[in-house]
């Protein structure tokens, strides 16, 4: 049991170790705007924490401004949240979050800022900003009269995703500034003051623009996240996936010609034999009248002789041998008188 506890708290340790370079979030995860310092806005509807339109989790703040909104009594129109930073001179920090300009966000050639790092000071541009003009965003460092870092499409109806480093600091070989968006660098590492003088910055996030603009404006923030690293705000990609293996091609099979034809040749007809006639005959080279009859059927009384065996007397046949009894009658017959006419004689 003490070892399930002491492995219990161990994952508990894990997501703080995890988050240690982030040192501060203003996500709208907790479903309201409690991250934040405090808000300058006309009216709560102004700044309202949605669910509908978001970059990441479930929460996004969307900010509103009509012509006439100014809650604090200074030059513009405005509704935003504040988040009390004050980093200090010579410290480096990365801020990450998201952007979207809905698709009837209305053009407008006047400033419209809706990220910016001001100074403690009532009054002037602050030392980094964020704005629009037109149909371009823009990042500006140094006041109204800094340098313009930085500027792109504005895009409506896409996220943006920002990671900006700063390093504060009021000496201009110090200072710098380095700009992701969309993953990709677009302000490489530029030296540049950050601070105006001694003065600290803090946070503030929606939109303020100038007052002499007329549509109402909505515009969408979601995922603000300040750490000390930029894996914290900007974890690696992963990794591709593996390509496949093709398949191998299987090789066609070998298409043998088709066999030509030989042409038929033509054999001469075979000769006809004459089959010399091996039927018996009679003694006188007759032949019986039972092999004209059936001169091939083994089976016929001819073929067969006087027994069934087929002895010495089976090649003549029973009329033959008839015939020859009868012509020994006939010449006895014949010789008879003879004898008796000799007789007579003596």
């Amino acid at each position: 049991m003490t070892q399930l506890l002491r492995l219990a708290a161990l994952v508990s340790l894990i997501p703080a170790f995890a988050s240690a370079d982030v040192v501060w979030k203003g996500d709208f995860e907790t479903g309201n705007t409690s991250q934040w310092t405090r808000s300058q806005s006309v009216s709560n509807s102004r700044l309202q924490v949605v669910t509908d339109v978001v970059r990441e989790g479930r929460y996004a703040l969307k900010a509103t401004v009509r012509q006439g909104d100014d809650p604090i009594g200074a030059s513009g129109n405005r509704n935003e949240l504040l988040y009390i930073s004050q980093e200090q001179a010579d410290s480096t920090w990365y801020y990450k979050w998201s952007t979207l300009f809905p698709a009837d966000y209305p053009l407008d050639d006047g400033w419209q800022v809706f990220a910016q790092w001001h100074q403690m000071g009532c009054c002037g541009s602050p030392p980094v900003e964020f704005y629009v003009r037109g149909e371009e965003m823009h990042l500006r460092v140094g006041g109204v009269k800094g340098q313009v870092l930085w500027t792109a499409p504005l895009n409506r109806g896409d996220w943006h995703d920002f990671v900006l480093q700063v390093k504060w600091s009021s000496d201009a070989k110090k200072g710098f500034v380095q700009l992701w968006h969309n993953d990709e660098v677009v302000v490489p590492k530029t030296f540049i003051a950050t601070q105006f003088g001694k003065e600290l910055n803090y946070l503030k996030l929606g939109l303020y623009r100038d007052d002499a603009i007329r549509p109402e404006a909505s515009v969408y923030h979601d995922g603000f996240t300040m750490a000390s690293t930029l894996e914290a705000v900007m974890p690696p990609p992963p990794a591709p996936e593996p390509a496949p293996v093709p398949e191998p091609t299987p090789e066609p099979e070998p298409t043998l010609p088709a066999p030509e034809e030989v042409p038929s040749e033509e054999l001469p007809d075979a000769p006809i034999v004459q089959t010399p006639d091996t039927r018996p005959q009679s003694r006188w080279g007759i032949t019986s009248p039972e092999d004209l009859l059936n001169p091939e059927d083994p089976m016929s009384a001819g073929a067969q002789g006087c027994n069934a065996s087929g002895g010495g007397t089976a090649g003549v046949s029973l009329t033959a041998a008839m015939g020859l009894l009868c012509f020994a009658a006939l010449f006895a017959r014949r010789r008879k008188p003879a004898r008796v006419r000799a007789v007579a004689r003596r």
